[in-house]
């Protein structure tokens, strides 16, 4: 047991070593063979400036059922047009104002801010372009053939090999021009633009003269998904229109991750304070085992990597606070066993125990909103559930595994009686 002791302890020593190490301002980027991660904590754009805007959807002309794809298509038109323009970390999310569908951009340290707005704002242009070598002339031009005459776009499975593709169906119109294009083409490449970009350029197997068309290849399914998105977002007719535009400097952001510091440390000095006066050696230890919580949650906020806001702040704050009370609640019930006339150990065995039941159904209260929160709004209110739902997880572990281990560490020394809560 002792043994298992000590090997659980010098493993929470490496863990909170290599937390620490992470969670340093300076720590350097991960990097093993061929993988690269960065190391920093992101900011949002409350912290960083840039600017914020919000589309409406205009879906009266989409059918029902194909709504959510309509508005799935725009999202990714929308990131593509932004990932363009080289923003770092942008946020691009489907949100809800009043019973219409709207998209949620948010673009940290964006400069040009019009630019944006007027390249996110454009109509999806899909186009179908052939092959040319004649004169000068070389490389993919444009047909008459585009997104106007594309009906349908959707996943599909070869019967035979069961490997997925994706088919396409036009209007009477499309059809038509389709079947120009492809005796034009037999055995050549058709490419497929997005936006100015190539997304595909399947060969023309046979001459298709019914409007309906399968693009095959080796596709697994999500890439099979995605590029059925792709080729619904310019042919669903999904209007956008700028309804909100807030600009937030970086001033601003500063300041307040300031504050916000601050009111976290006091907050943590006060908490310390507090345990150590009152529960004395528990309390100091379970003062340790709280700032090794922070590390580790610390250095999942940059390994995930989380976008922090002033929101996200909040929630991190908030979280440290619960974490003290797992230990509040075991010290009380511990208190009580030695009350009772039981030893020291079995007392903490028994207080960690007893009080589990209450941590577990707290936590996991706290975490079932978290998750709420995260699934049903949007924006800064993500941040901060996505922070408090680490801070929760990392918790549980912190005051289950740390706290115990340090405890049971003096349980049975000469420094034994120095854990009697009072």
């Amino acid at each position: 047991m002792r043994r298992n002791l000590w090997i659980t302890f010098i493993l929470i020593l490496i863990i909170s070593g290599l937390a620490g190490l992470v969670t340093w301002p300076s720590s350097p980027d991960l990097k093993i063979g061929n993988y690269f991660k960065e190391l920093k904590i992101r900011e949002g754009l409350d912290l960083q400036g840039g600017t914020h805007l919000v589309y409406e959807l205009d879906t009266s002309k989409v059918e029902t059922k194909d709504i959510d794809s309509a508005n799935q298509s725009v999202i990714n038109v929308i990131e593509r047009r932004v990932n363009a323009l080289g923003v770092s970390e942008p946020i691009v999310q489907p949100a809800k104002l009043g019973d219409k569908s709207s998209v949620i951009v948010e673009l940290p340290g964006i400069s040009d801010i019009n630019e944006a707005v007027n390249l996110i704002g454009k109509t999806a242009q899909l186009k179908f372009k052939e092959f040319k070598q004649e004169g000068e002339t070389i490389g993919f031009v444009d047909t008459e053939l585009t997104g106007a005459q594309l009906r349908r776009a959707d996943v599909q499975f070869d019967p035979n090999t069961g490997e997925p593709g994706v088919s396409i169906q036009f209007n009477s119109e499309g059809a038509k021009m389709f079947a120009e294009i492809t005796k034009r083409n037999l055995e050549k490449p058709v490419a497929i633009e997005l936006d100015g970009e190539i997304i595909s350029s399947p060969t023309v197997q046979t001459i298709i003269e019914n409007g309906e068309a399968s693009i095959t290849g080796k596709f697994s399914v999500e890439e099979a998904k995605k590029l059925a998105i792709e080729l619904n977002a310019g042919a669903l007719p999904v209007p956008i229109k700028l309804v909100e535009q807030r600009n937030v400097g970086a001033t601003l952001g500063t300041e307040s991750v300031q504050k916000s510091l601050a009111a976290g440390l006091i907050g943590l000095a006060l908490i310390a304070i507090f345990m150590i006066a009152y529960y004395k050696l528990p309390g100091f230890l379970a003062v340790l085992a709280l700032i090794i919580y922070m590390l580790i949650t610390l250095a999942l906020f940059k390994l995930i990597p989380v976008t922090l806001t002033l929101a996200g702040i909040a929630g991190f704050i908030l979280s440290v606070g619960m974490a003290v009370d797992a230990n509040i609640l075991i010290f009380e019930r511990t208190k009580e066993e030695l009350n009772a006339g039981k030893s020291i150990g079995t007392s903490f065995e028994e207080g960690f125990k007893r009080a589990w039941t209450s941590i577990r159904d707290s936590n996991a209260s706290s975490l079932i909103t978290a998750v709420i929160l995260y699934y049903f709004t949007s924006g800064l209110v993500k941040g901060f559930a996505v922070t408090l739902a680490l801070g929760i997880l990392v918790s549980v572990f912190t005051a289950i595994t740390v706290s115990r281990t340090l405890l049971r560490l003096f349980i049975g020394t000469r420094f034994e009686k120095m854990l009697i809560i009072k």
